[in-house]
């Protein structure tokens, strides 16, 4: 039984800028908001859902507390369960709840933090098939050069996570 229904779902293309310290990404950030079985294992059909479309799932877990991003990977999370206040951006970004249900597809180079989350809150991340070894860095301004170089170096994803081959990332990522 599928456990998450991805069919024609809104997407938003989130989009933040470079403030020094956090380099952020020239593409955006993908939000999708997805539909969840109740009461089943929305982390194991997220960790399905992901490595269907080549993405490895990692951990499951909450978000960092702290401003941070990996120069090295893109990221999905995939919010199985509560809620969060999240700042996407570094320092200057943007705060934005995301509940169940909601997935967030993450260049590499974006800023990232947990504000405040449920007691609930359980997030499953994963990276595209090769990226599984990421950095964790926070964004420091004598690092920054260093990171966007890094980042220029990581391949595009081979699909979407959420809707493989054919999805937003591969329209909006060009």
């Amino acid at each position: 039984m599928i456990a998450i229904d991805s069919s024609a779902q809104p997407i938003q293309a989130l989009r933040f800028e470079d403030d020094g310290a956090t380099p952020n990404s020239r593409f955006p950030v993908l939000l999708y908001q997805l539909k969840l079985a109740p009461a089943h294992d929305n982390a194991s059909a997220f960790e399905s859902l992901f490595a269907a479309h080549q993405w490895t799932p990692l951990w499951r877990a909450g978000i960092f507390d702290y401003h941070h991003f990996h120069p090295n990977a893109h990221e999905v999370l995939g919010v199985a369960r509560g809620q969060a206040r999240i700042m996407l951006g570094g320092a200057a970004g943007q705060a934005l709840t995301v509940k169940a249900g909601d997935v967030l597809v993450l260049p590499a180079g974006t800023g990232h933090r947990c504000i405040s989350s449920s007691d609930e809150f359980l997030v499953v991340g994963a990276y595209p098939q090769g990226q599984e070894d990421y950095d964790t860095q926070r964004p420091e301004t004598g690092a920054h050069q260093q990171a966007l170089a890094r980042i220029a170096r990581v391949p595009h994803p081979e699909q979407d996570p959420v809707t493989g081959a054919h999805g937003a990332l591969m329209r909006l990522w060009q």
